[in-house]
């Protein structure tokens, strides 16, 4: 697969990545933290914050992986 065409699917994922799990995250966070302590909000919201980083680099070490011979 030519590099270019890598990187555009890879970005297209990395977007679609962002979007999905933005909503998931904020979705998941209005209905079950919505009675909880402020540490609870700031603790959930630094872990899932983080944790989109974890496909994320799946996605950009697939990018930029070697090229195929064809």
């Amino acid at each position: 697969m030519p590099l270019r065409l890598k990187k555009l699917i890879g970005m297209i994922l990395l977007v679609s990545l962002v979007l999905i799990y933005a909503v998931l995250a904020t979705s998941i966070a209005s209905a079950y933290l919505g009675a909880s302590s402020g540490w609870v909000h700031l603790t959930y919201f630094a872990l899932s914050g983080l944790l989109w980083i974890l496909p994320a680099m799946l996605i950009i070490k697939w990018m930029a992986g070697p090229k195929a011979n064809s």
